[in-house]
C-alpha cells in the first residue's frame, strides 16, 4: 500500500487512513493510493472506515495547484479519477463509514457523500463545495452525488456560491449524519463499524443498488460525457484561472 494511504484489516473492518503529510490533497497518487485501498477492501469484503490520519483535516480535495497550471491532462487524469472514486465508494457492496474530524474540501466532501455513514467531530471546521468561489465549475457527477445526499437548499447555496458550512450545519445539510466530542470520536467509531459487521452484507448490496441506481447511472453517464480529455481541453480554455488566495 502507498504510504500516503495505510490499510489495516481486523476482523470484517478495513481502516483506510489518509496522510500525505500536509493536508490530504487529493492528487492523482493519493487518488491511486484509495483506489487501491477500495480494491483491497472489496477482496476482503470489508467494512470499510476512511478517516484522515491529520489533525484538523479531512481532506483539503484536489490539488489546486495542478488545476492551476497548464497541465490540462494532469488535471483531467486527477478529476477523472477523482470521479471514479466516488462511485466507486457510492456503489461499494460493504459499508463504508467516512470519519471527519477537522476540515472537508471537494474531493474530500465528495468522499463523505459518498460513504453510507458519515461521523463528525464537533469543531471549528468547514464542509462544502468552495469551486465557483476560487473559479471552477462544479463537474456534473459531484453535482448528481450532491443531490442524492444533500437538501436542495444547501446544495444550491454551496454549489452556486462557493458556501462552506460549519459542522453543526454540515449535518442539516446531509454532509455528515452525526457529530461527536473530538474525546469521544474513536469510541464511536469503533462502535459503529461494528455495529456494521453485523448486518447481512449482501442485502446491504442489494438495497444500496435498489437505492442508489439513478445517482450511479446519472454519475456514470456525467463521467463518461464530460471528463473526456477533448471536452476537458475544451473547459480549460474557457475556464478563468483558478484563485488560489480564496481556496482557505
Amino acid at each position: 500500500m502507498s504510504q500516503l494511504v495505510r490499510y489495516e484489516l481486523s476482523g470484517q473492518i478495513a481502516r483506510v487512513t489518509m496522510d500525505d503529510g500536509k493536508v490530504n490533497a487529493m492528487s492523482v497518487q493519493m487518488l491511486h493510493a484509495l483506489h487501491d485501498a477500495f480494491d483491497r477492501a472489496a477482496g476482503d469484503s470489508a467494512v470499510v472506515v476512511l478517516r484522515s490520519g491529520r489533525v484538523g483535516i479531512f481532506s483539503a480535495g484536489f490539488d489546486l495547484k495542478v488545476l492551476a497550471s497548464d497541465d490540462v491532462e494532469g488535471s483531467h487524469a486527477m478529476v477523472k479519477a477523482g470521479a471514479e472514486l466516488a462511485l466507486k465508494i457510492l456503489s461499494f457492496r460493504t459499508p463504508v463509514l467516512g470519519v471527519c474530524a477537522g476540515h472537508a474540501y471537494p474531493m474530500g466532501a465528495f468522499l463523505l457523500l459518498a460513504s453510507d455513514i458519515r461521523i463528525g467531530v464537533d469543531g471549528p471546521y468547514r464542509i462544502g463545495f468552495n469551486e465557483v468561489a476560487i473559479g471552477i465549475p462544479i463537474p456534473s457527477f459531484a453535482l448528481e452525488l450532491g443531490r442524492q445526499r444533500l437538501t436542495p437548499a444547501y446544495l444550491n447555496r454551496t454549489a452556486t456560491t462557493g458556501e462552506m458550512f460549519g459542522m453543526k450545519e454540515a449535518v442539516s445539510a446531509g454532509f455528515l449524519d452525526r457529530l461527536v466530542p473530538a474525546e469521544g470520536l474513536d469510541a464511536a467509531v469503533e462502535a459503529t463499524a461494528e455495529a456494521l459487521t453485523k448486518i447481512h452484507l449482501p442485502s446491504h448490496a442489494i438495497v444500496k443498488q435498489r437505492l442508489r441506481s439513478g445517482t450511479i447511472k446519472a454519475m456514470r453517464a456525467a463521467i463518461d460525457a464530460e471528463l473526456t480529455i477533448e471536452r476537458y481541453r475544451e473547459l480549460a480554455r474557457d475556464r478563468s484561472s483558478v484563485n488560489l488566495s480564496r481556496a482557505g
